[in-house]
């Protein structure tokens, strides 16, 4: 079977992302159990000079929908990075979500050696072929942040394991 930059990514977000929202139901009911402000936890953060919770959530979300949208040859949808809230989150997710399910397949797999331009930090731009751009630009930046808003909630005590950074797996179940 040939490398599909399809298979290697949108079923990953997809899943990344269920998780990344089912970490904010947690930290919801964390919040109302210790009765904290569910929107102060959007600006924790593990260093002061790391983003807060809040825009870990916001890259997450871009990496896929942008690099997912570059790999596509279409534009990728802009999200304001205003969200305030727990629950606004929870729909920047959503809306990812519904913006990936929608990308052709074939458009994604056809961009393997095809070159990917993307800016890298301001006024910079990086060039790479998809496959390269897939497996050593998106995915580890989309995890990067993924599992540093998981850490984030978990440092501050809201009661999460590593079954909800996994999120919903596909997994293999052997015949008996």
């Amino acid at each position: 079977m040939a490398f599909s930059l399809y298979e290697a990514s949108i079923p990953a977000f997809l899943v990344g992302l269920g998780a990344l929202s089912g970490l904010l139901d947690k930290a919801d009911a964390f919040a109302a159990a210790k009765k904290i402000d569910p929107p102060m936890l959007l600006q924790f953060r593990l260093a002061p000079d790391m983003f807060a919770f809040v825009r870990q959530v916001q890259v997450a979300t871009d990496q896929a929908k942008n690099g997912s949208a570059r790999l596509a040859g279409i534009e990728p949808p802009r999200f304001e990075d205003d969200e305030t809230s727990l629950d606004q989150l929870r729909a920047r997710l959503a809306k990812t979500i519904a913006f990936l399910k929608t990308l052709d397949q074939k458009a994604i797999d056809a961009a393997v050696e095809r070159e990917i331009t993307f800016p890298r930090g301001q006024n910079k731009l990086g060039h790479m072929k998809g496959a390269d751009y897939l497996v050593h630009f998106v995915l580890p930046n989309f995890y990067f942040h993924v599992a540093t808003a998981y850490g984030i909630l978990r440092h501050c005590g809201v009661d999460i394991g590593k079954r909800d950074f996994l999120g919903a797996i596909p997994i293999a179940t052997t015949p008996a």
